[in-house]
């Protein structure tokens, strides 16, 4: 078994320096709880609710200041972590971005690929790609950002690449309860993998968040869940060795299901027309 975390945090807006902080913290908190792998919400270091004059005094490179002292956690505590940032391209392009780091250094940074009318995400460039599922010391792991559950197929080409887990950085505004009561759960139990979203709390500008922040097993069972108004740390002990089982047997040769087998790609073109 292994243990991961998902961080319920509540950035201060523009304060990236006093949010680098509260993550280290909280890093070093949940891996002495035991987890090896620690998830943060979407924009936790520099907050979500920007224009875009604002994130031009946030914006990270990579690597940089912070991919460097993330790592340098990393090695330290020997656990793996996953961020929500802003970060700036050679061309100036900004990035809603979740960089994930471990004792070796940088692992992977995705960059969010469904950008929805809301916040900062109004002004920035949307990534062009899914970044493939990365090989992290407790098994393989997806990473998506927000909005991007919102859709099924992103999920699902993860799963298909071999993703045991999704990691999912979030800044779910109060109005989106429909993804921590629905759309997580389905997203799980459809592909047969861990979840592990990091929502924050809060208000910024008058936007409130939602929280409920959650772990789901891979058939859609909730391991962990947190209220909608603390800071919190949630933690699972999962096997992500299950998420590699697609076959569901119910009733012995009554019902039985293979949710990847059963599939029938050929019907689907539509989807990507």
């Amino acid at each position: 078994m292994e243990r991961v975390a998902a961080v319920q945090m509540n950035p201060e807006l523009l304060q990236v320096d006093k949010n680098l902080q509260s993550i280290l913290l909280s890093f070093e908190e949940a891996v002495t709880a035991g987890a090896r792998l620690v998830v943060f919400p979407e924009c936790a270091l520099s907050g979500y609710d920007l224009s875009l004059d604002e994130a031009q005094t946030v914006v990270e490179s990579i690597p940089g200041h912070v991919s460097a002292q993330l790592s340098q956690a990393c090695q330290e505590l020997g656990a793996t972590i996953m961020v929500g940032i802003l970060e700036r391209d050679d061309s100036g392009r900004i990035f809603n971005t979740a960089l994930v780091t471990g004792p070796d250094g940088i692992i992977g940074r995705y960059r969010k690929t469904h950008l929805p009318y809301l916040g900062i995400d109004r002004f920035l460039t949307s990534g062009e790609e899914l970044l493939p599922p990365l090989e992290t010391p407790i098994g393989r792991a997806g990473t998506l950002i927000c909005y991007d559950l919102r859709f099924p197929e992103p999920c699902r080409a993860l799963a298909l690449m071999g993703a045991q887990i999704v990691l999912i950085s979030t800044a779910w505004p109060s109005a989106a309860t429909l993804y921590p009561d629905f759309v997580a759960q389905t997203r799980a139990a459809e592909n047969g993998i861990f979840l592990v979203a990091a929502n924050r709390i809060g208000e910024e500008r008058g936007a409130r968040y939602l929280g409920h922040s959650l772990i789901i097993g891979p058939d859609g069972e909730i391991l962990a869940q947190a209220g909608g108004e603390e800071e919190t740390i949630l933690y699972a002990d999962i096997d992500p060795s299950l998420s590699d089982q697609k076959r569901r047997v119910f009733l012995a040769g009554e019902y039985e299901l293979d949710i990847f087998n059963d599939r029938r790609p050929k019907l689907y073109g539509e989807i990507v027309r």
